[in-house]
């Protein structure tokens, strides 16, 4: 199967490169499989069942949130009514939706996609990642119910990111980061065929800081002192992923880092 991961979109800037790439992405790599990370796509603060729509109809197949799964209010309701929307497992017992969920490829073959949440630095605390996810490997093991399954990992901390990343091998076809916004270079299958990458970074502006725009954070970094809401940058923005090649076993044979457009170098398969 070829499968595309595309990380946090971030505000206007972020949805308008979804809308610009994704579909051509689509037909050019023939993909059979598109998950896309939409916690930020609305005014950099959790997502719309709007622009979740507008997502989908780019051609995500599915749309993961973050610790930022609710910070709009439509998708309390959105959620239970759209099925490939999927929220953090470990989020809270009382949020509605779902934090995994097995779906049907445009290939027919089979791809589960579950979310959690880290621990580490985390403003909140939330249940044990680990103990969320081996509740669904034991339900979806991967060749059985799952012909490719898909981790986003929605985390600060690069350890954390990594100890999941093992303990996912041979066990998921990929596992991802998300949630800081910056791309890192260490896209990789590790020893049982999961392919990984630390952080898929942002679709959004990058000549920003994490997606906003510049003056604000730096105020607050210069003086301590907040002026004003932060507010997403409006700049071109780069469409940055991974994308994954999985055999007739689940497991990955090829990993690629994504970047298009923007400010940052193209990379592509």
């Amino acid at each position: 199967m070829n499968l595309l991961f595309l990380g946090d979109v971030m505000g206007r800037a972020g949805r308008q490169a979804i809308t610009d790439h994704l579909p051509r992405l689509r037909t050019d790599w023939n993909l059979d499989f598109v998950v896309v990370n939409g916690e930020n796509a609305t005014s950099g603060m959790g997502l719309s069942g709007a622009h979740a729509k507008l997502l989908l109809e780019a051609g995500a197949d599915c749309v993961t949130l973050g610790d930022h799964a609710f910070d709009q209010k439509d998708m309390l309701r959105f959620i239970e009514e759209e099925s490939r929307i999927i929220r953090p497992l470990n989020f809270s017992k009382a949020a509605p939706g779902k934090g995994a969920r097995l779906f049907t490829a445009r290939n027919g073959k089979k791809v589960l996609v579950a979310q959690a949440l880290g621990q580490v630095f985390m403003k909140r605390p939330f249940d044990d990642p680990f103990s969320a996810l081996e509740t669904v490997f034991r339900t979806h093991p991967l060749g059985g119910q799952a012909d490719a399954i898909i981790i986003d990992f929605h985390c600060e901390a690069t350890s954390e990111k990594m100890a999941m990343g093992h303990w996912c091998d041979g066990r998921a076809s990929l596992m991802v980061g998300t949630h800081t916004h910056v791309p890192t270079a260490d896209a990789m299958i590790l020893s049982k065929g999961c392919a990984y990458l630390t952080d898929a970074g942002m679709c959004g502006d990058y000549n920003s800081v994490i997606g906003m725009q510049r003056d604000e954070p730096l105020r607050r970094f210069i003086t301590g002192m907040p002026k004003e809401r932060f507010q997403p940058a409006l700049g071109s923005a780069t469409l940055s992923g991974v994308y994954v090649e999985t055999g007739n076993d689940g497991r990955a044979t090829r990993i690629e880092m994504v970047r298009e457009g923007g400010l940052l170098q193209t990379s592509r398969p």
